[in-house]
């Protein structure tokens, strides 16, 4: 299928049990489909560290249609979510003409027409490694981001993303930053990961058209 220069991706990430919820709003303003991923949440706090339960399971609802079209959808999305209320979730979209993949030794931040406010920041990695990346990306200014598992073979739709075949045990970590802090959030994570040699891991950006639950 042809993709116009007018459609955008979006992702949702909201609570567990919720992405059904997030589908159905979608379907009810003019979105054929999405996929979710499960994932985890990586905010710490002290207290929720000290009672085992500082980590959050996350759902993620990918989802691609016509720019207005979409753009309708998520703010239906967000007057029943509430995104700007704590813990309620985050959304946000990105031009589809952005999509793009690097090799294993070097990362890529592409603009799209202006500088953008935020940009997504995509980390593959092997799995054991998530943890390794957040804390790289939080001492360099990040707030937090979302763990990815992938869940091996026969769970064909949790085993794309971006049309990249992930393997089972990959990890994929989903960072949103403000592009001021993107360059040494992803340089940071690129010297912790010693991006350059074979294997170590792939690193990627995109600038995010618009963003719902960040303050």
């Amino acid at each position: 299928m042809d993709i116009q220069s007018d459609s955008e991706l979006a992702v949702v990430i909201v609570n567990h049990d919720f992405g059904s919820k997030v589908l159905k709003i979608a379907k009810q303003n003019r979105i054929a489909g999405g996929t979710v991923f499960y994932g985890v949440g990586t905010l710490k706090n002290r207290v929720l560290q000290f009672l085992g339960l500082a980590d959050s399971r996350k759902e993620i609802v990918i989802m691609a249609a016509d720019s207005s079209v979409l753009a309708n959808a998520i703010e239906q999305i967000d007057r029943v979510f509430e995104f700007k209320k704590p813990k309620h979730g985050i959304a946000f979209t990105m031009p589809l003409a952005l999509w793009m993949g690097t090799g294993n030794s070097e990362y890529v931040c592409k603009k799209y027409g202006g500088e953008a406010m935020y940009k997504s920041i995509i980390v593959i990695v092997s799995r054991g490694s998530a943890e390794i990346v957040m804390e790289a990306a939080t001492e360099a200014g990040a707030r937090g981001g979302t763990v990815i598992k992938a869940r091996g073979a026969g769970d064909l739709e949790a085993g794309k993303l971006f049309k990249m075949d992930i393997e089972p045990e990959k990890e994929i970590v989903l960072i949103l930053a403000e592009s001021a802090h993107t360059e040494s959030i992803v340089s940071a994570i690129g010297a912790r990961l010693e991006i350059a040699k074979p294997d170590s891991g792939v690193i990627f950006c995109l600038d995010v058209s618009k963003v719902y639950g960040v303050t």
